[in-house]
């Protein structure tokens, strides 16, 4: 079989050995002044005088084991003798000029995901390996970067120029790419010939529990290929299943699919550029021209988009994401062009191309069949679509979830008797929502907005379980001269929200004519309020205004 079958998988594992330190020269370089001065500062480098030591090792240190340990280090230490897990004490002493900083783990992790963002433009089957690694899933797309060894060269050599150290291996299986890679930089391995490869390492580029290769080590089982040549059963029975599941993986003999951190689209349409653009200009007509070859292969399908994204490459690293939804299924280029216009208009962080963008991408992620409707015997459809059409508009320059739909909820709690959703996905289901009629000429029972919470209120009543007389409410007091209940509402215990109690609903006016929905919280001589174990009468709330 072909080392370049297409008939398996071949999975690409990148190492970046120094990532937290290559991370925050990266960010001493192209950060800005106060993320700068900071990092100058936890350094010791805070007068100008002193930025000479820029020159000398770099470590990060972590505290493991009630102790500063190195956690990363740079070529530069690495010469000094350092090494990973030495103590700080131990550090300063062999190299007193070193400039320490301390690890960030969160920092790492997002400096990891904008390399995996950044490495999108190669495969969209990008996974973690954490905490410094990458796979990518680069089965059948290397014909387009002329062949593997030039792609794995190419990626290699744009992360070096961007700061970072970087280490690679192809494989057929991801454990055998991540073993090869953290020993042989740049190997390739043909498929076929994993076991091969993997069998003189050392068991402890298998990466697995200190305890396993301490173990392997006692048994005197020093290399892979000494362990690959024990019976499976005896290695399961010592070191467990999910050890031996790893060597198998090694050697080829098993796979387990990447985990990629986006799921793949439904359709992809990309433009590369020979030269870096930056003008306006050129990105909105590669827009356009993308999302023309978009309709086309959806349509080709009988599939409308929902969702399409827009991702722009830039040649610094950078990659900046652009989505629009939409309520109904996209059939036409003009639209996604419109909607692209109204997004990238009201971007409050504007789209900022730096040196430009090499690569723009046109994505649908989420498309629905377009069905068929009857349009000459039913004329709200047009007005269905026109509608659709503004939402999709507003929601673009304003945000889906700021453009809102209300509908009503089998429920007799007031505050949760209708729920706000976006309209783009439930414009259908509001127009058809049926809402509960008043009579002809009567008085609305309850306000049309309720506050968001009830607001507590003094009230004076003429009996206990009577309507208040007089109450006061935001430090002004009301005397009431009409008062129209009590609505009783049960809580519904059948949902489990602890004891709540039952409420009786007034409507009430005042005497300048004000008319209020207030509550009281509790039944008097049977649902007992205790505060500091002492029993309180019920509380009074204010809920809504009548218009």
């Amino acid at each position: 079989m072909s080392a370049f079958s297409t008939n398996r998988r071949r999975i690409l594992s990148l190492w970046l050995p120094r990532l937290p330190i290559d991370r925050i020269k990266r960010q001493l370089a192209l950060g800005n002044a106060a993320s700068a001065k900071a990092l100058y500062n936890e350094a010791g480098i805070g007068s100008p005088e002193d930025r000479s030591k820029q020159n000398h090792p770099c470590i990060v240190v972590a505290k493991q084991n009630n102790a500063l340990q190195i956690s990363a280090l740079d070529q530069k230490a690495a010469q000094h003798g350092l090494h990973i897990g030495l103590p700080l004490a131990n550090a300063r002493a062999i190299c007193p000029q070193l400039q320490v900083y301390d690890a960030d783990e969160a920092a790492d992790a997002s400096a990891l995901n904008a390399l995996a963002d950044w490495c999108d433009r190669f495969t969209p089957l990008v996974a973690l390996d954490p905490p410094h690694g990458l796979f990518l899933d680069i089965t059948g797309c290397v014909h387009l970067f002329s062949g593997e060894a030039a792609m794995m060269r190419l990626i290699c050599d744009v992360l070096t120029a961007q700061g970072f150290a970087v280490s690679a291996a192809i494989a057929g299986t991801a454990v055998c790419a991540r073993t090869m890679n953290h020993h042989v930089h740049g190997r390739i391995v043909c498929d076929g010939k994993e076991a091969d490869a993997v069998t003189p390492l050392p068991v402890s580029a298998l990466g697995a529990d200190a305890a396993v290769i301490t173990g392997l080590r006692r048994a005197g089982l020093k290399t892979i290929g000494d362990v690959a040549g024990r019976a499976r059963h005896e290695i399961t029975a010592r070191f467990g299943a999910g050890f031996t599941t790893l060597l198998e993986q090694a050697l080829g003999e098993r796979d387990a699919p990447i985990s990629p951190r986006k799921p793949l689209p439904d359709y992809i349409v990309e433009k590369r550029f020979a030269e870096p653009v930056a003008t306006e200009e050129v990105i909105s007509r590669t827009l356009s021209g993308l999302a023309g070859m978009l309709v086309a292969t959806m349509t080709q399908q009988g599939k409308g988009a929902r969702r399409v994204e827009a991702r722009f490459f830039r040649t610094d690293g950078a990659v900046r994401t652009i989505t629009i939804d939409t309520g109904q299924p996209v059939t036409r280029t003009e639209v996604i062009d419109r909607l692209f216009r109204e997004r990238l208009g009201a971007l409050s962080d504007p789209l900022d191309p730096g040196f430009g963008f090499d690569l723009i991408r046109l994505c649908a992620s989420r498309t629905e069949i377009i069905v068929q409707q009857q349009r000459d015997l039913d004329a709200n459809v047009h007005d269905n679509d026109e509608l659709a059409a503004l939402v999709d508009r507003i929601a673009a320059r304003l945000g889906g979830k700021r453009v809102l739909v209300h509908l009503p909820q089998d429920t007799h709690i007031p505050e949760r008797a209708v729920m706000a959703v976006p309209a783009q996905y439930h414009l259908a289901a509001a127009a058809d929502a049926v809402w509960l009629s008043r009579v002809e000429g009567e008085p609305p029972l309850r306000p049309l907005r309720l506050f968001e919470r009830p607001e507590q209120i003094k009230v004076i009543a003429q009996v206990p379980d009577g309507p208040p007389a007089r109450f006061v409410w935001r430090r002004a007091t009301h005397a009431v001269i009409r008062a129209e209940g009590p609505e009783r509402v049960a809580m519904e215990w059948w949902r489990g929200q602890g004891e709540m109690l039952t409420r009786d609903y007034f409507r009430v006016e005042d005497e300048e004519g004000l008319r209020f929905w207030l509550y009281r919280d509790g039944l008097y001589d049977r649902e007992i309020v205790q505060e500091e174990g002492k029993a309180v009468h019920p509380n009074w709330y204010m809920h809504g205004l009548f218009a």
